[in-house]
């Protein structure tokens, strides 16, 4: 594959998985905020992606050699577990629309803060703008709330949104210097990840599935297990390996456009002025951020 096809397939990825992202958040808050608790979710979310993969877990093994402690946890535990955990928690204090925002929205954000931190990698000067406008977009959003809440536990969202981004952007940094290949990676992550967390999940009292029907249930396992735990995961694990952990997280700002727009559409939500500034700076900031303003060199 040449260096063109490959930031194609890099692009085309990356754009699929966001999708689907904006697709998570919009879901999440629907079933927390109708029949499930976020314990439930993750539970059918966890579960439902396991079973789905278990043949690969079996073919690939789930043991990761030759890294680093902190390496490891992140890859085991960060994707499938510990990230979504906490941006699904977040979606019970606050709006699809301002998780899209502070979650995948500062992805770019934090992708480069570590990228820089952990490896050295300096954004250009194009890229720093862009960081910057998604920084200021993804605050204002978050300010705006803040200042014309009715709701006083909002910002409990807030920082758990922000929380789940910076962790989802240190493995993704991880992920790409461990030179896994993306189901290998997926595989990993949802063994340990399951392992580590339904059992916490079940610990808390929160998963009895008294509220839900059948058809629910089934619905949150196909759209959260499969959809979103198995084949976003995979879409973005190539993403990474095309165009690096930097570039990839630049697309991830596009979810909170998408996740604004689920909002209103299936969850009717409302949106203030301030937050759709917000998000045109956030949305601008992505495609300076994603570098596709500089000349690439094949």
């Amino acid at each position: 594959m040449n260096a063109v096809q490959e930031r194609a397939l890099g692009v085309s990825t990356a754009v699929a998985a966001v999708t689907i992202w904006a697709v998570f958040l919009v879901n999440t808050r629907f079933a927390i905020s109708s029949n499930f608790s976020v314990e439930e979710v993750m539970t059918l979310r966890l579960v439902t992606a396991s079973v789905v993969t278990l043949p690969f877990m079996i073919k690939l093994g789930v043991v990761l050699r030759g890294q680093s402690f902190v390496s490891t946890m992140m890859i085991a535990l960060t994707p499938s577990a510990v990230a979504p955990y906490a941006i699904s928690s977040g979606l019970f204090y606050a709006s699809a629309s301002d998780s899209g925002a502070l979650a995948p929205g500062t992805l770019p954000f934090w992708a480069a803060l570590f990228s820089f931190l952990l490896i050295g990698e300096k954004p250009s000067k194009f890229r720093l703008i862009g960081l910057l406008a998604i920084f200021i977009g993804a605050l204002s959003i978050g300010l705006m709330q803040m200042l014309d809440s009715s709701n006083s536990e909002t910002w409990k969202g807030h920082l758990l949104f922000l929380l789940g981004a910076c962790l989802w952007a240190i493995y993704s940094i991880y992920f790409k210097q461990a030179g896994l290949r993306p189901v290998q990676g997926l595989v990993v992550g949802l063994f340990w990840g399951t392992l580590f967390l339904v059992p916490i999940l079940f610990m808390t009292g929160e998963v009895s599935f008294s509220k839900a029907s059948l058809e629910e249930i089934v619905w949150v396992c196909l759209v959260q297990g499969v959809i979103i735990g198995v084949l976003a995961m995979i879409l973005y694990s190539i993403a990474i390996r095309c165009l690096g952990a930097a570039q990839t997280a630049a697309f991830g700002a596009l979810t909170p456009v998408l996740a604004l727009f689920g909002g209103i559409v299936f969850l009717g939500e409302t949106i203030t002025a301030g937050v759709v500034v917000g998000i045109f700076l956030v949305a601008t900031g992505v495609i300076l951020a994603s570098g596709s303003f500089e000349k690439h060199h094949s």
